[in-house]
């Protein structure tokens, strides 16, 4: 029998019931459990006198917990270790995760212990884990049955971790206004959405010398010449951006979403009675979600627009058939990108 060794001590063998040098060792296990064969690594206490194992009581349970940890992961359920670590994250007791979630006071201290949760509760227990904004609501309905120290302590721990977070529910509300064009290749360019493409696209142009004064009006229109120079020369736009025509030309829907995203290097600039958005990139910087063909477009489109002023290339856009044929507030479709006038 293959065994590795842990540790040696001179103790009391309950085996042989004799004091000599007891090895603690791992050894590869298989069970069947609930219909499945599981293996795991199983610990034991070693009698070399005896040449047999044994476990004591804490063996017995931590090994019952390895076998059902194994079977939760073949089973793509979370382990007792996850849910621990969930736990961890707001900081919160096994009991009062029991009261937000309405469930049994015990039950997770059972699913931390010795219990295989179903895959409802596990469920539960996932999207808690990658939603504190659910969290924070699940919190808020049972303040009255917490005390106001855990209520705090848990509040502020998932506050934290939601704030943390802000960029992926600030791209899920991009992706989910944009769910309704799926499918339409002439509002996307033959490409779905890829917001890690946007942001690069906005950083590449920012980080062009040879563009001049890049605030958002005049960002939107460059970002609308590059997916349609793309599906023009492609067959397939950049970014899968879907463009409306506003009175100063192309925008993207969900705009002012994408200009809050992380990493886009956006600055608000205090006009007096308003605001502008300004986007600017200094220094090196890498473009990882672009590829040379994508970056090739760019430079094209920088080339023929990125010196003009903000009323020049709105201008511009306004004599594109894409723009002229399109009624305001439509999106403007793709099919015209054949005429562009770059």
């Amino acid at each position: 029998m293959e065994m590795k060794v842990l540790k040696s001590e001179n103790k009391l063998c309950t085996c042989c019931m004799e004091e000599h040098e007891v090895k603690t060792v791992l050894v590869k296990e298989q069970a069947t459990y609930k219909n499945r064969k599981i293996n795991y690594e199983a610990s034991y206490m070693y009698c070399d006198t005896a040449d047999e194992l044994y476990m004591d009581e804490h063996q017995m349970q931590d090994n019952d917990l390895k076998m059902k940890n194994s079977y939760r992961r073949a089973e793509g359920l979370l382990t007792s270790e996850d849910i621990c670590n969930i736990r961890g994250k707001y900081g919160i007791t096994q009991s009062d995760l029991c009261i937000l979630l309405g469930w049994g006071g015990k039950t997770i201290t059972r699913y931390e212990s010795h219990q295989v949760q179903d895959k409802a509760h596990d469920t539960i227990l996932k999207k808690l884990d990658r939603d504190p904004e659910w969290f924070l609501s699940l919190l808020k309905d049972s303040k009255d049955n917490l005390t106001a120290e855990a209520y705090q302590k848990y509040l502020n721990a998932a506050t934290l971790l939601y704030e943390s977070d802000q960029d992926l529910y600030l791209r899920k509300a991009i992706e989910a206004s944009y769910v309704r064009f799926q499918g339409n290749t002439l509002f996307q360019g033959n490409t779905d959405l890829s917001l890690d493409k946007v942001v690069d696209v906005i950083r590449y142009y920012a980080s062009s010398f040879k563009i001049s004064n890049l605030f958002k009006v005049k960002l939107m229109k460059l970002m609308w010449y590059a997916d349609a120079l793309s599906y023009k020369q492609r067959g397939f736009a950049i970014t899968g951006l879907v463009y409306k025509a506003f009175p100063m030309g192309a925008v993207p829907v969900a705009h002012n979403f994408i200009i809050d995203l992380k990493d886009v290097p956006c600055e608000e600039v205090d006009l007096g009675e308003t605001y502008a958005y300004h986007f600017s990139l200094s220094g090196e910087s890498e473009f990882p979600a672009l590829s040379e063909d994508d970056k090739r477009i760019l430079d094209i489109v920088i080339e023929k627009l990125g010196g003009m002023s903000k009323d020049e290339i709105v201008a511009f856009m306004h004599r594109e058939q894409a723009y002229i044929e399109t009624a305001p507030r439509d999106v403007i479709l793709f099919k015209y990108a054949d005429n562009l006038q770059i």
